[in-house]
């Protein structure tokens, strides 16, 4: 569940989206309406904040995240969004998400590698005086998260983007969340007329030191809306938008390997958006990935060359419905316990049913049972990767987050928070921890990126080495190439997670 909180000006003929109807949309429902309606499904009890006064505004939201059990979707009532939008907010695992827009600047190459000549630490803090969806421009973002933020008094080196208004909170937060509003609270006599409340929030968090992600609408749409004629063009921008299209693309995972990206996912989300269409579960899905894996293995028991062939292009579309199933998931948003064990523990059993039906066609077709040695390396080491894999993945999640330099709410502007960025990215540039780094940001090179992804051997890439060499080899070949592929892969993550573990 999601505690929604609702963020309303003061009512009136022309603020109030009450009165304000999308024309564009079937029913031509008011803007309070439609978005009523989208929130209802995450919380039937939508609590209201009136925004007319500053400091009750924040009390009254520290109230409700001190009696917060579950996540915060704070919103602005007048807000006109997709579905899929608010969905993918909400479902976020970061302790915080704020829809961002950036300042579209500088627009020249020019005027791009001007700013870029200017060392953030040695900037002037200024107070935002551009607007960008009628918002003052008083933040300022990098790659991934909130840098700074910065109010009407309170300047912000070189401010890029505005917080435009959805502000999701994990509940591990909220208590930072109740008490940093009252902070806010008792200064907000420091804030101008044109301080956004969201951007004070997303202000007091960064201060305090938490870590807000951001997020752009990218292919989805947001905007909030004042005036019967900005509904309207909302309505119309947004109705000649394809959500459908969107929240297809959102389906499939965006962190796969080279293999599922490019010979898979390409053509995936159209079969996954096909079954979800006629009511197939992905639990039902899953079981079409299981019978091909189980066909492969019976046409590799074989040992003749064309039911070889044929294994391997079963047990690629067996990989194939594999990510059909967590696509489906996604797309009908249909999740639970049972489908993703039954997920888990059967692309290990496709595998090692077919390990075994490649050993027995092996031994049927004459040749030495020897086989069975490889098969078992093979299958000790893979099973061996994936204890190490859920091992370090449980570890991880242990782990507390990495703690972030906080800063009075009164500073008059963000130096202070700037010089411990400062201080902060040199000691993690030191050591195990900048070799980490430098080998972090060698990913933005394409290339460099797909061998990082190749090289830790992955579901995709283990089934294309076995669908490829089975068919067109054998399985002596197939498990050599399990086995020293396998290896690397082994000592290249344990490496990575014996470094990451020290640091």
């Amino acid at each position: 569940m999601t505690r929604v909180v609702l963020l309303g000006a003061s009512p009136g003929p022309d603020t109030s989206p009450t009165g304000l109807r999308l024309a564009a949309l079937p029913g031509e429902p008011t803007v309070a309406e439609r978005l009523r309606s989208q929130l209802s499904s995450l919380d039937p009890q939508l609590a209201t904040i009136a925004t007319g006064d500053v400091a009750a505004a924040l009390r009254a939201l520290a109230d409700v995240a001190e009696s917060a059990t579950e996540s915060l979707l704070i919103i602005p009532d007048n807000s006109v969004v997709h579905d899929e939008l608010i969905y993918q907010i909400t479902k976020t695992k970061r302790g915080a998400l704020a829809l961002v827009a950036k300042e579209p600047r500088p627009e020249t190459a020019e005027e791009e590698a001007q700013e870029d000549s200017v060392p953030i630490d040695e900037a002037e803090p200024e107070i935002g005086l551009s607007r960008v969806e009628g918002l003052p421009v008083r933040a300022r973002v990098g790659k991934s998260r909130v840098v700074s933020v910065g109010t009407a008094h309170h300047g912000v080196t070189r401010p890029n983007a505005v917080m435009l208004g959805p502000l999701h909170i994990s509940a591990r937060n909220a208590p930072v969340l109740a008490e940093t509003c009252r902070q806010l609270a008792a200064m907000a006599h420091t804030f101008g007329a044109d301080d956004d409340l969201v951007q004070l929030v997303v202000f007091g968090l960064v201060r305090n030191g938490v870590s807000v992600g951001i997020r752009g609408r990218r292919d989805l749409f947001y905007r909030r809306v004042t005036t019967q004629e900005e509904v309207n063009e909302a309505g119309a921008e947004m109705a000649g938008m394809d959500e459908d299209r969107a929240r297809l693309n959102n389906a499939v995972k965006g962190a796969d390997g080279f293999f599922t990206t490019y010979f898979v996912s390409t053509y995936s989300r159209y079969i996954a958006r096909w079954a979800a269409r006629r009511g197939l579960t992905p639990n039902q899905v899953t079981l079409i990935s299981i019978a091909l894996g189980v066909a492969a293995a019976v046409c590799f028991a074989t040992g003749d060359r064309p039911w070889m062939v044929l294994g391997g292009v079963l047990i690629y579309f067996a990989f194939v419905f594999d990510c059909v199933d967590g696509q489906v998931a996604r797309y009908a948003r249909k999740f639970g316990v049972l489908g993703a064990w039954l997920d888990a523990t059967f692309d290990r059993f496709k595998e090692y049913v077919v390990f075994a039906g490649l050993s027995i066609g092996w031994v049927v077709s004459g040749n030495s049972d020897s086989i069975w040695i490889l098969a078992l390396a093979a299958l000790g080491l893979q099973s061996v990767r994936h204890l190490l894999d859920f091992s370090f993945g449980v570890a991880n999640r242990r782990k507390p987050p990495a703690k972030l330099p906080t800063v009075a709410l009164d500073a008059p502007d963000d130096r202070d928070l700037r010089q411990a960025l400062v201080r902060r990215k040199v000691e993690r540039s030191q050591g195990l921890r900048g070799v980490l780094k430098m080998w972090t940001k060698a990913g933005k090179f394409r290339a460099v990126h797909w061998a990082r992804k190749m090289i830790v051997f992955p579901i995709g890439e283990r089934f294309a080495a076995i669908a490829i060499t089975a068919a067109f080899f054998d399985a002596r070949v197939t498990f050599l190439t399990l086995v020293i592929w396998g290896s690397v892969a082994a000592a290249y993550t344990l490496t990575g997670r014996l470094m990451r573990s020290l640091v």
